[in-house]
């Protein structure tokens, strides 16, 4: 027989999955009232800007983003039509393509960029001291949640590590 969660585990998911939702529609609306698009579009331009040549196959860019396939078909067709990406055809793979971040899609990500660090700011950093956040980042990476991503790196892409 599994083991099941303790109180405290169960109560530790109940926080964690409130606190993740109220944080990102807080977000969400911020970026809103600023005037830019939603945020998984700054998270589409900002992985297609890291990228080495700026372009990714789409499935790299959904599970970079990790959002469902369907999602990330819509994302890509609403930047390109918005002239923020492109789409071309991999020269190897004559069925395979690639999204390209453009340079207004470049302009863009650095534009929300603004915006979204004061978010950022106003709902996380403003409620946690320095030392606060590396000790929840720990009790996060403890979970899986780490990607590898070092706080330099993200301080040299001007934006934080997810």
């Amino acid at each position: 027989m599994k083991r099941k969660p303790s109180t405290e585990a169960t109560a530790a998911w109940i926080r964690l999955m409130r606190v993740q939702s109220r944080v990102l529609d807080a977000v969400e609306q911020d970026l809103k009232k600023a005037g830019f698009p939603p945020l998984a579009w700054y998270d589409a331009l900002l992985e297609l800007s890291r990228a080495p040549s700026g372009e990714m196959r789409p499935v790299e860019l959904e599970k970079q983003m990790l959002i469902p396939q369907y999602s990330t078909s819509r994302l890509i067709d609403r930047l390109v039509d918005e002239g923020l990406a492109a789409r071309r055809e991999c020269k190897m793979d004559k069925r395979g393509q690639f999204v390209e971040i453009t340079e207004a899609g470049r302009e863009l990500q650095k534009k929300m960029w603004g915006a979204y660090s004061a978010a950022i700011e106003k709902h996380v950093g403003s409620k946690l001291s320095d030392l606060d956040a590396v000790k929840l980042s720990g009790l996060l990476d403890r979970l899986g949640c780490s990607c590898g991503e070092t706080p330099s790196l993200a301080a040299r892409d001007g934006a934080p590590a997810r």
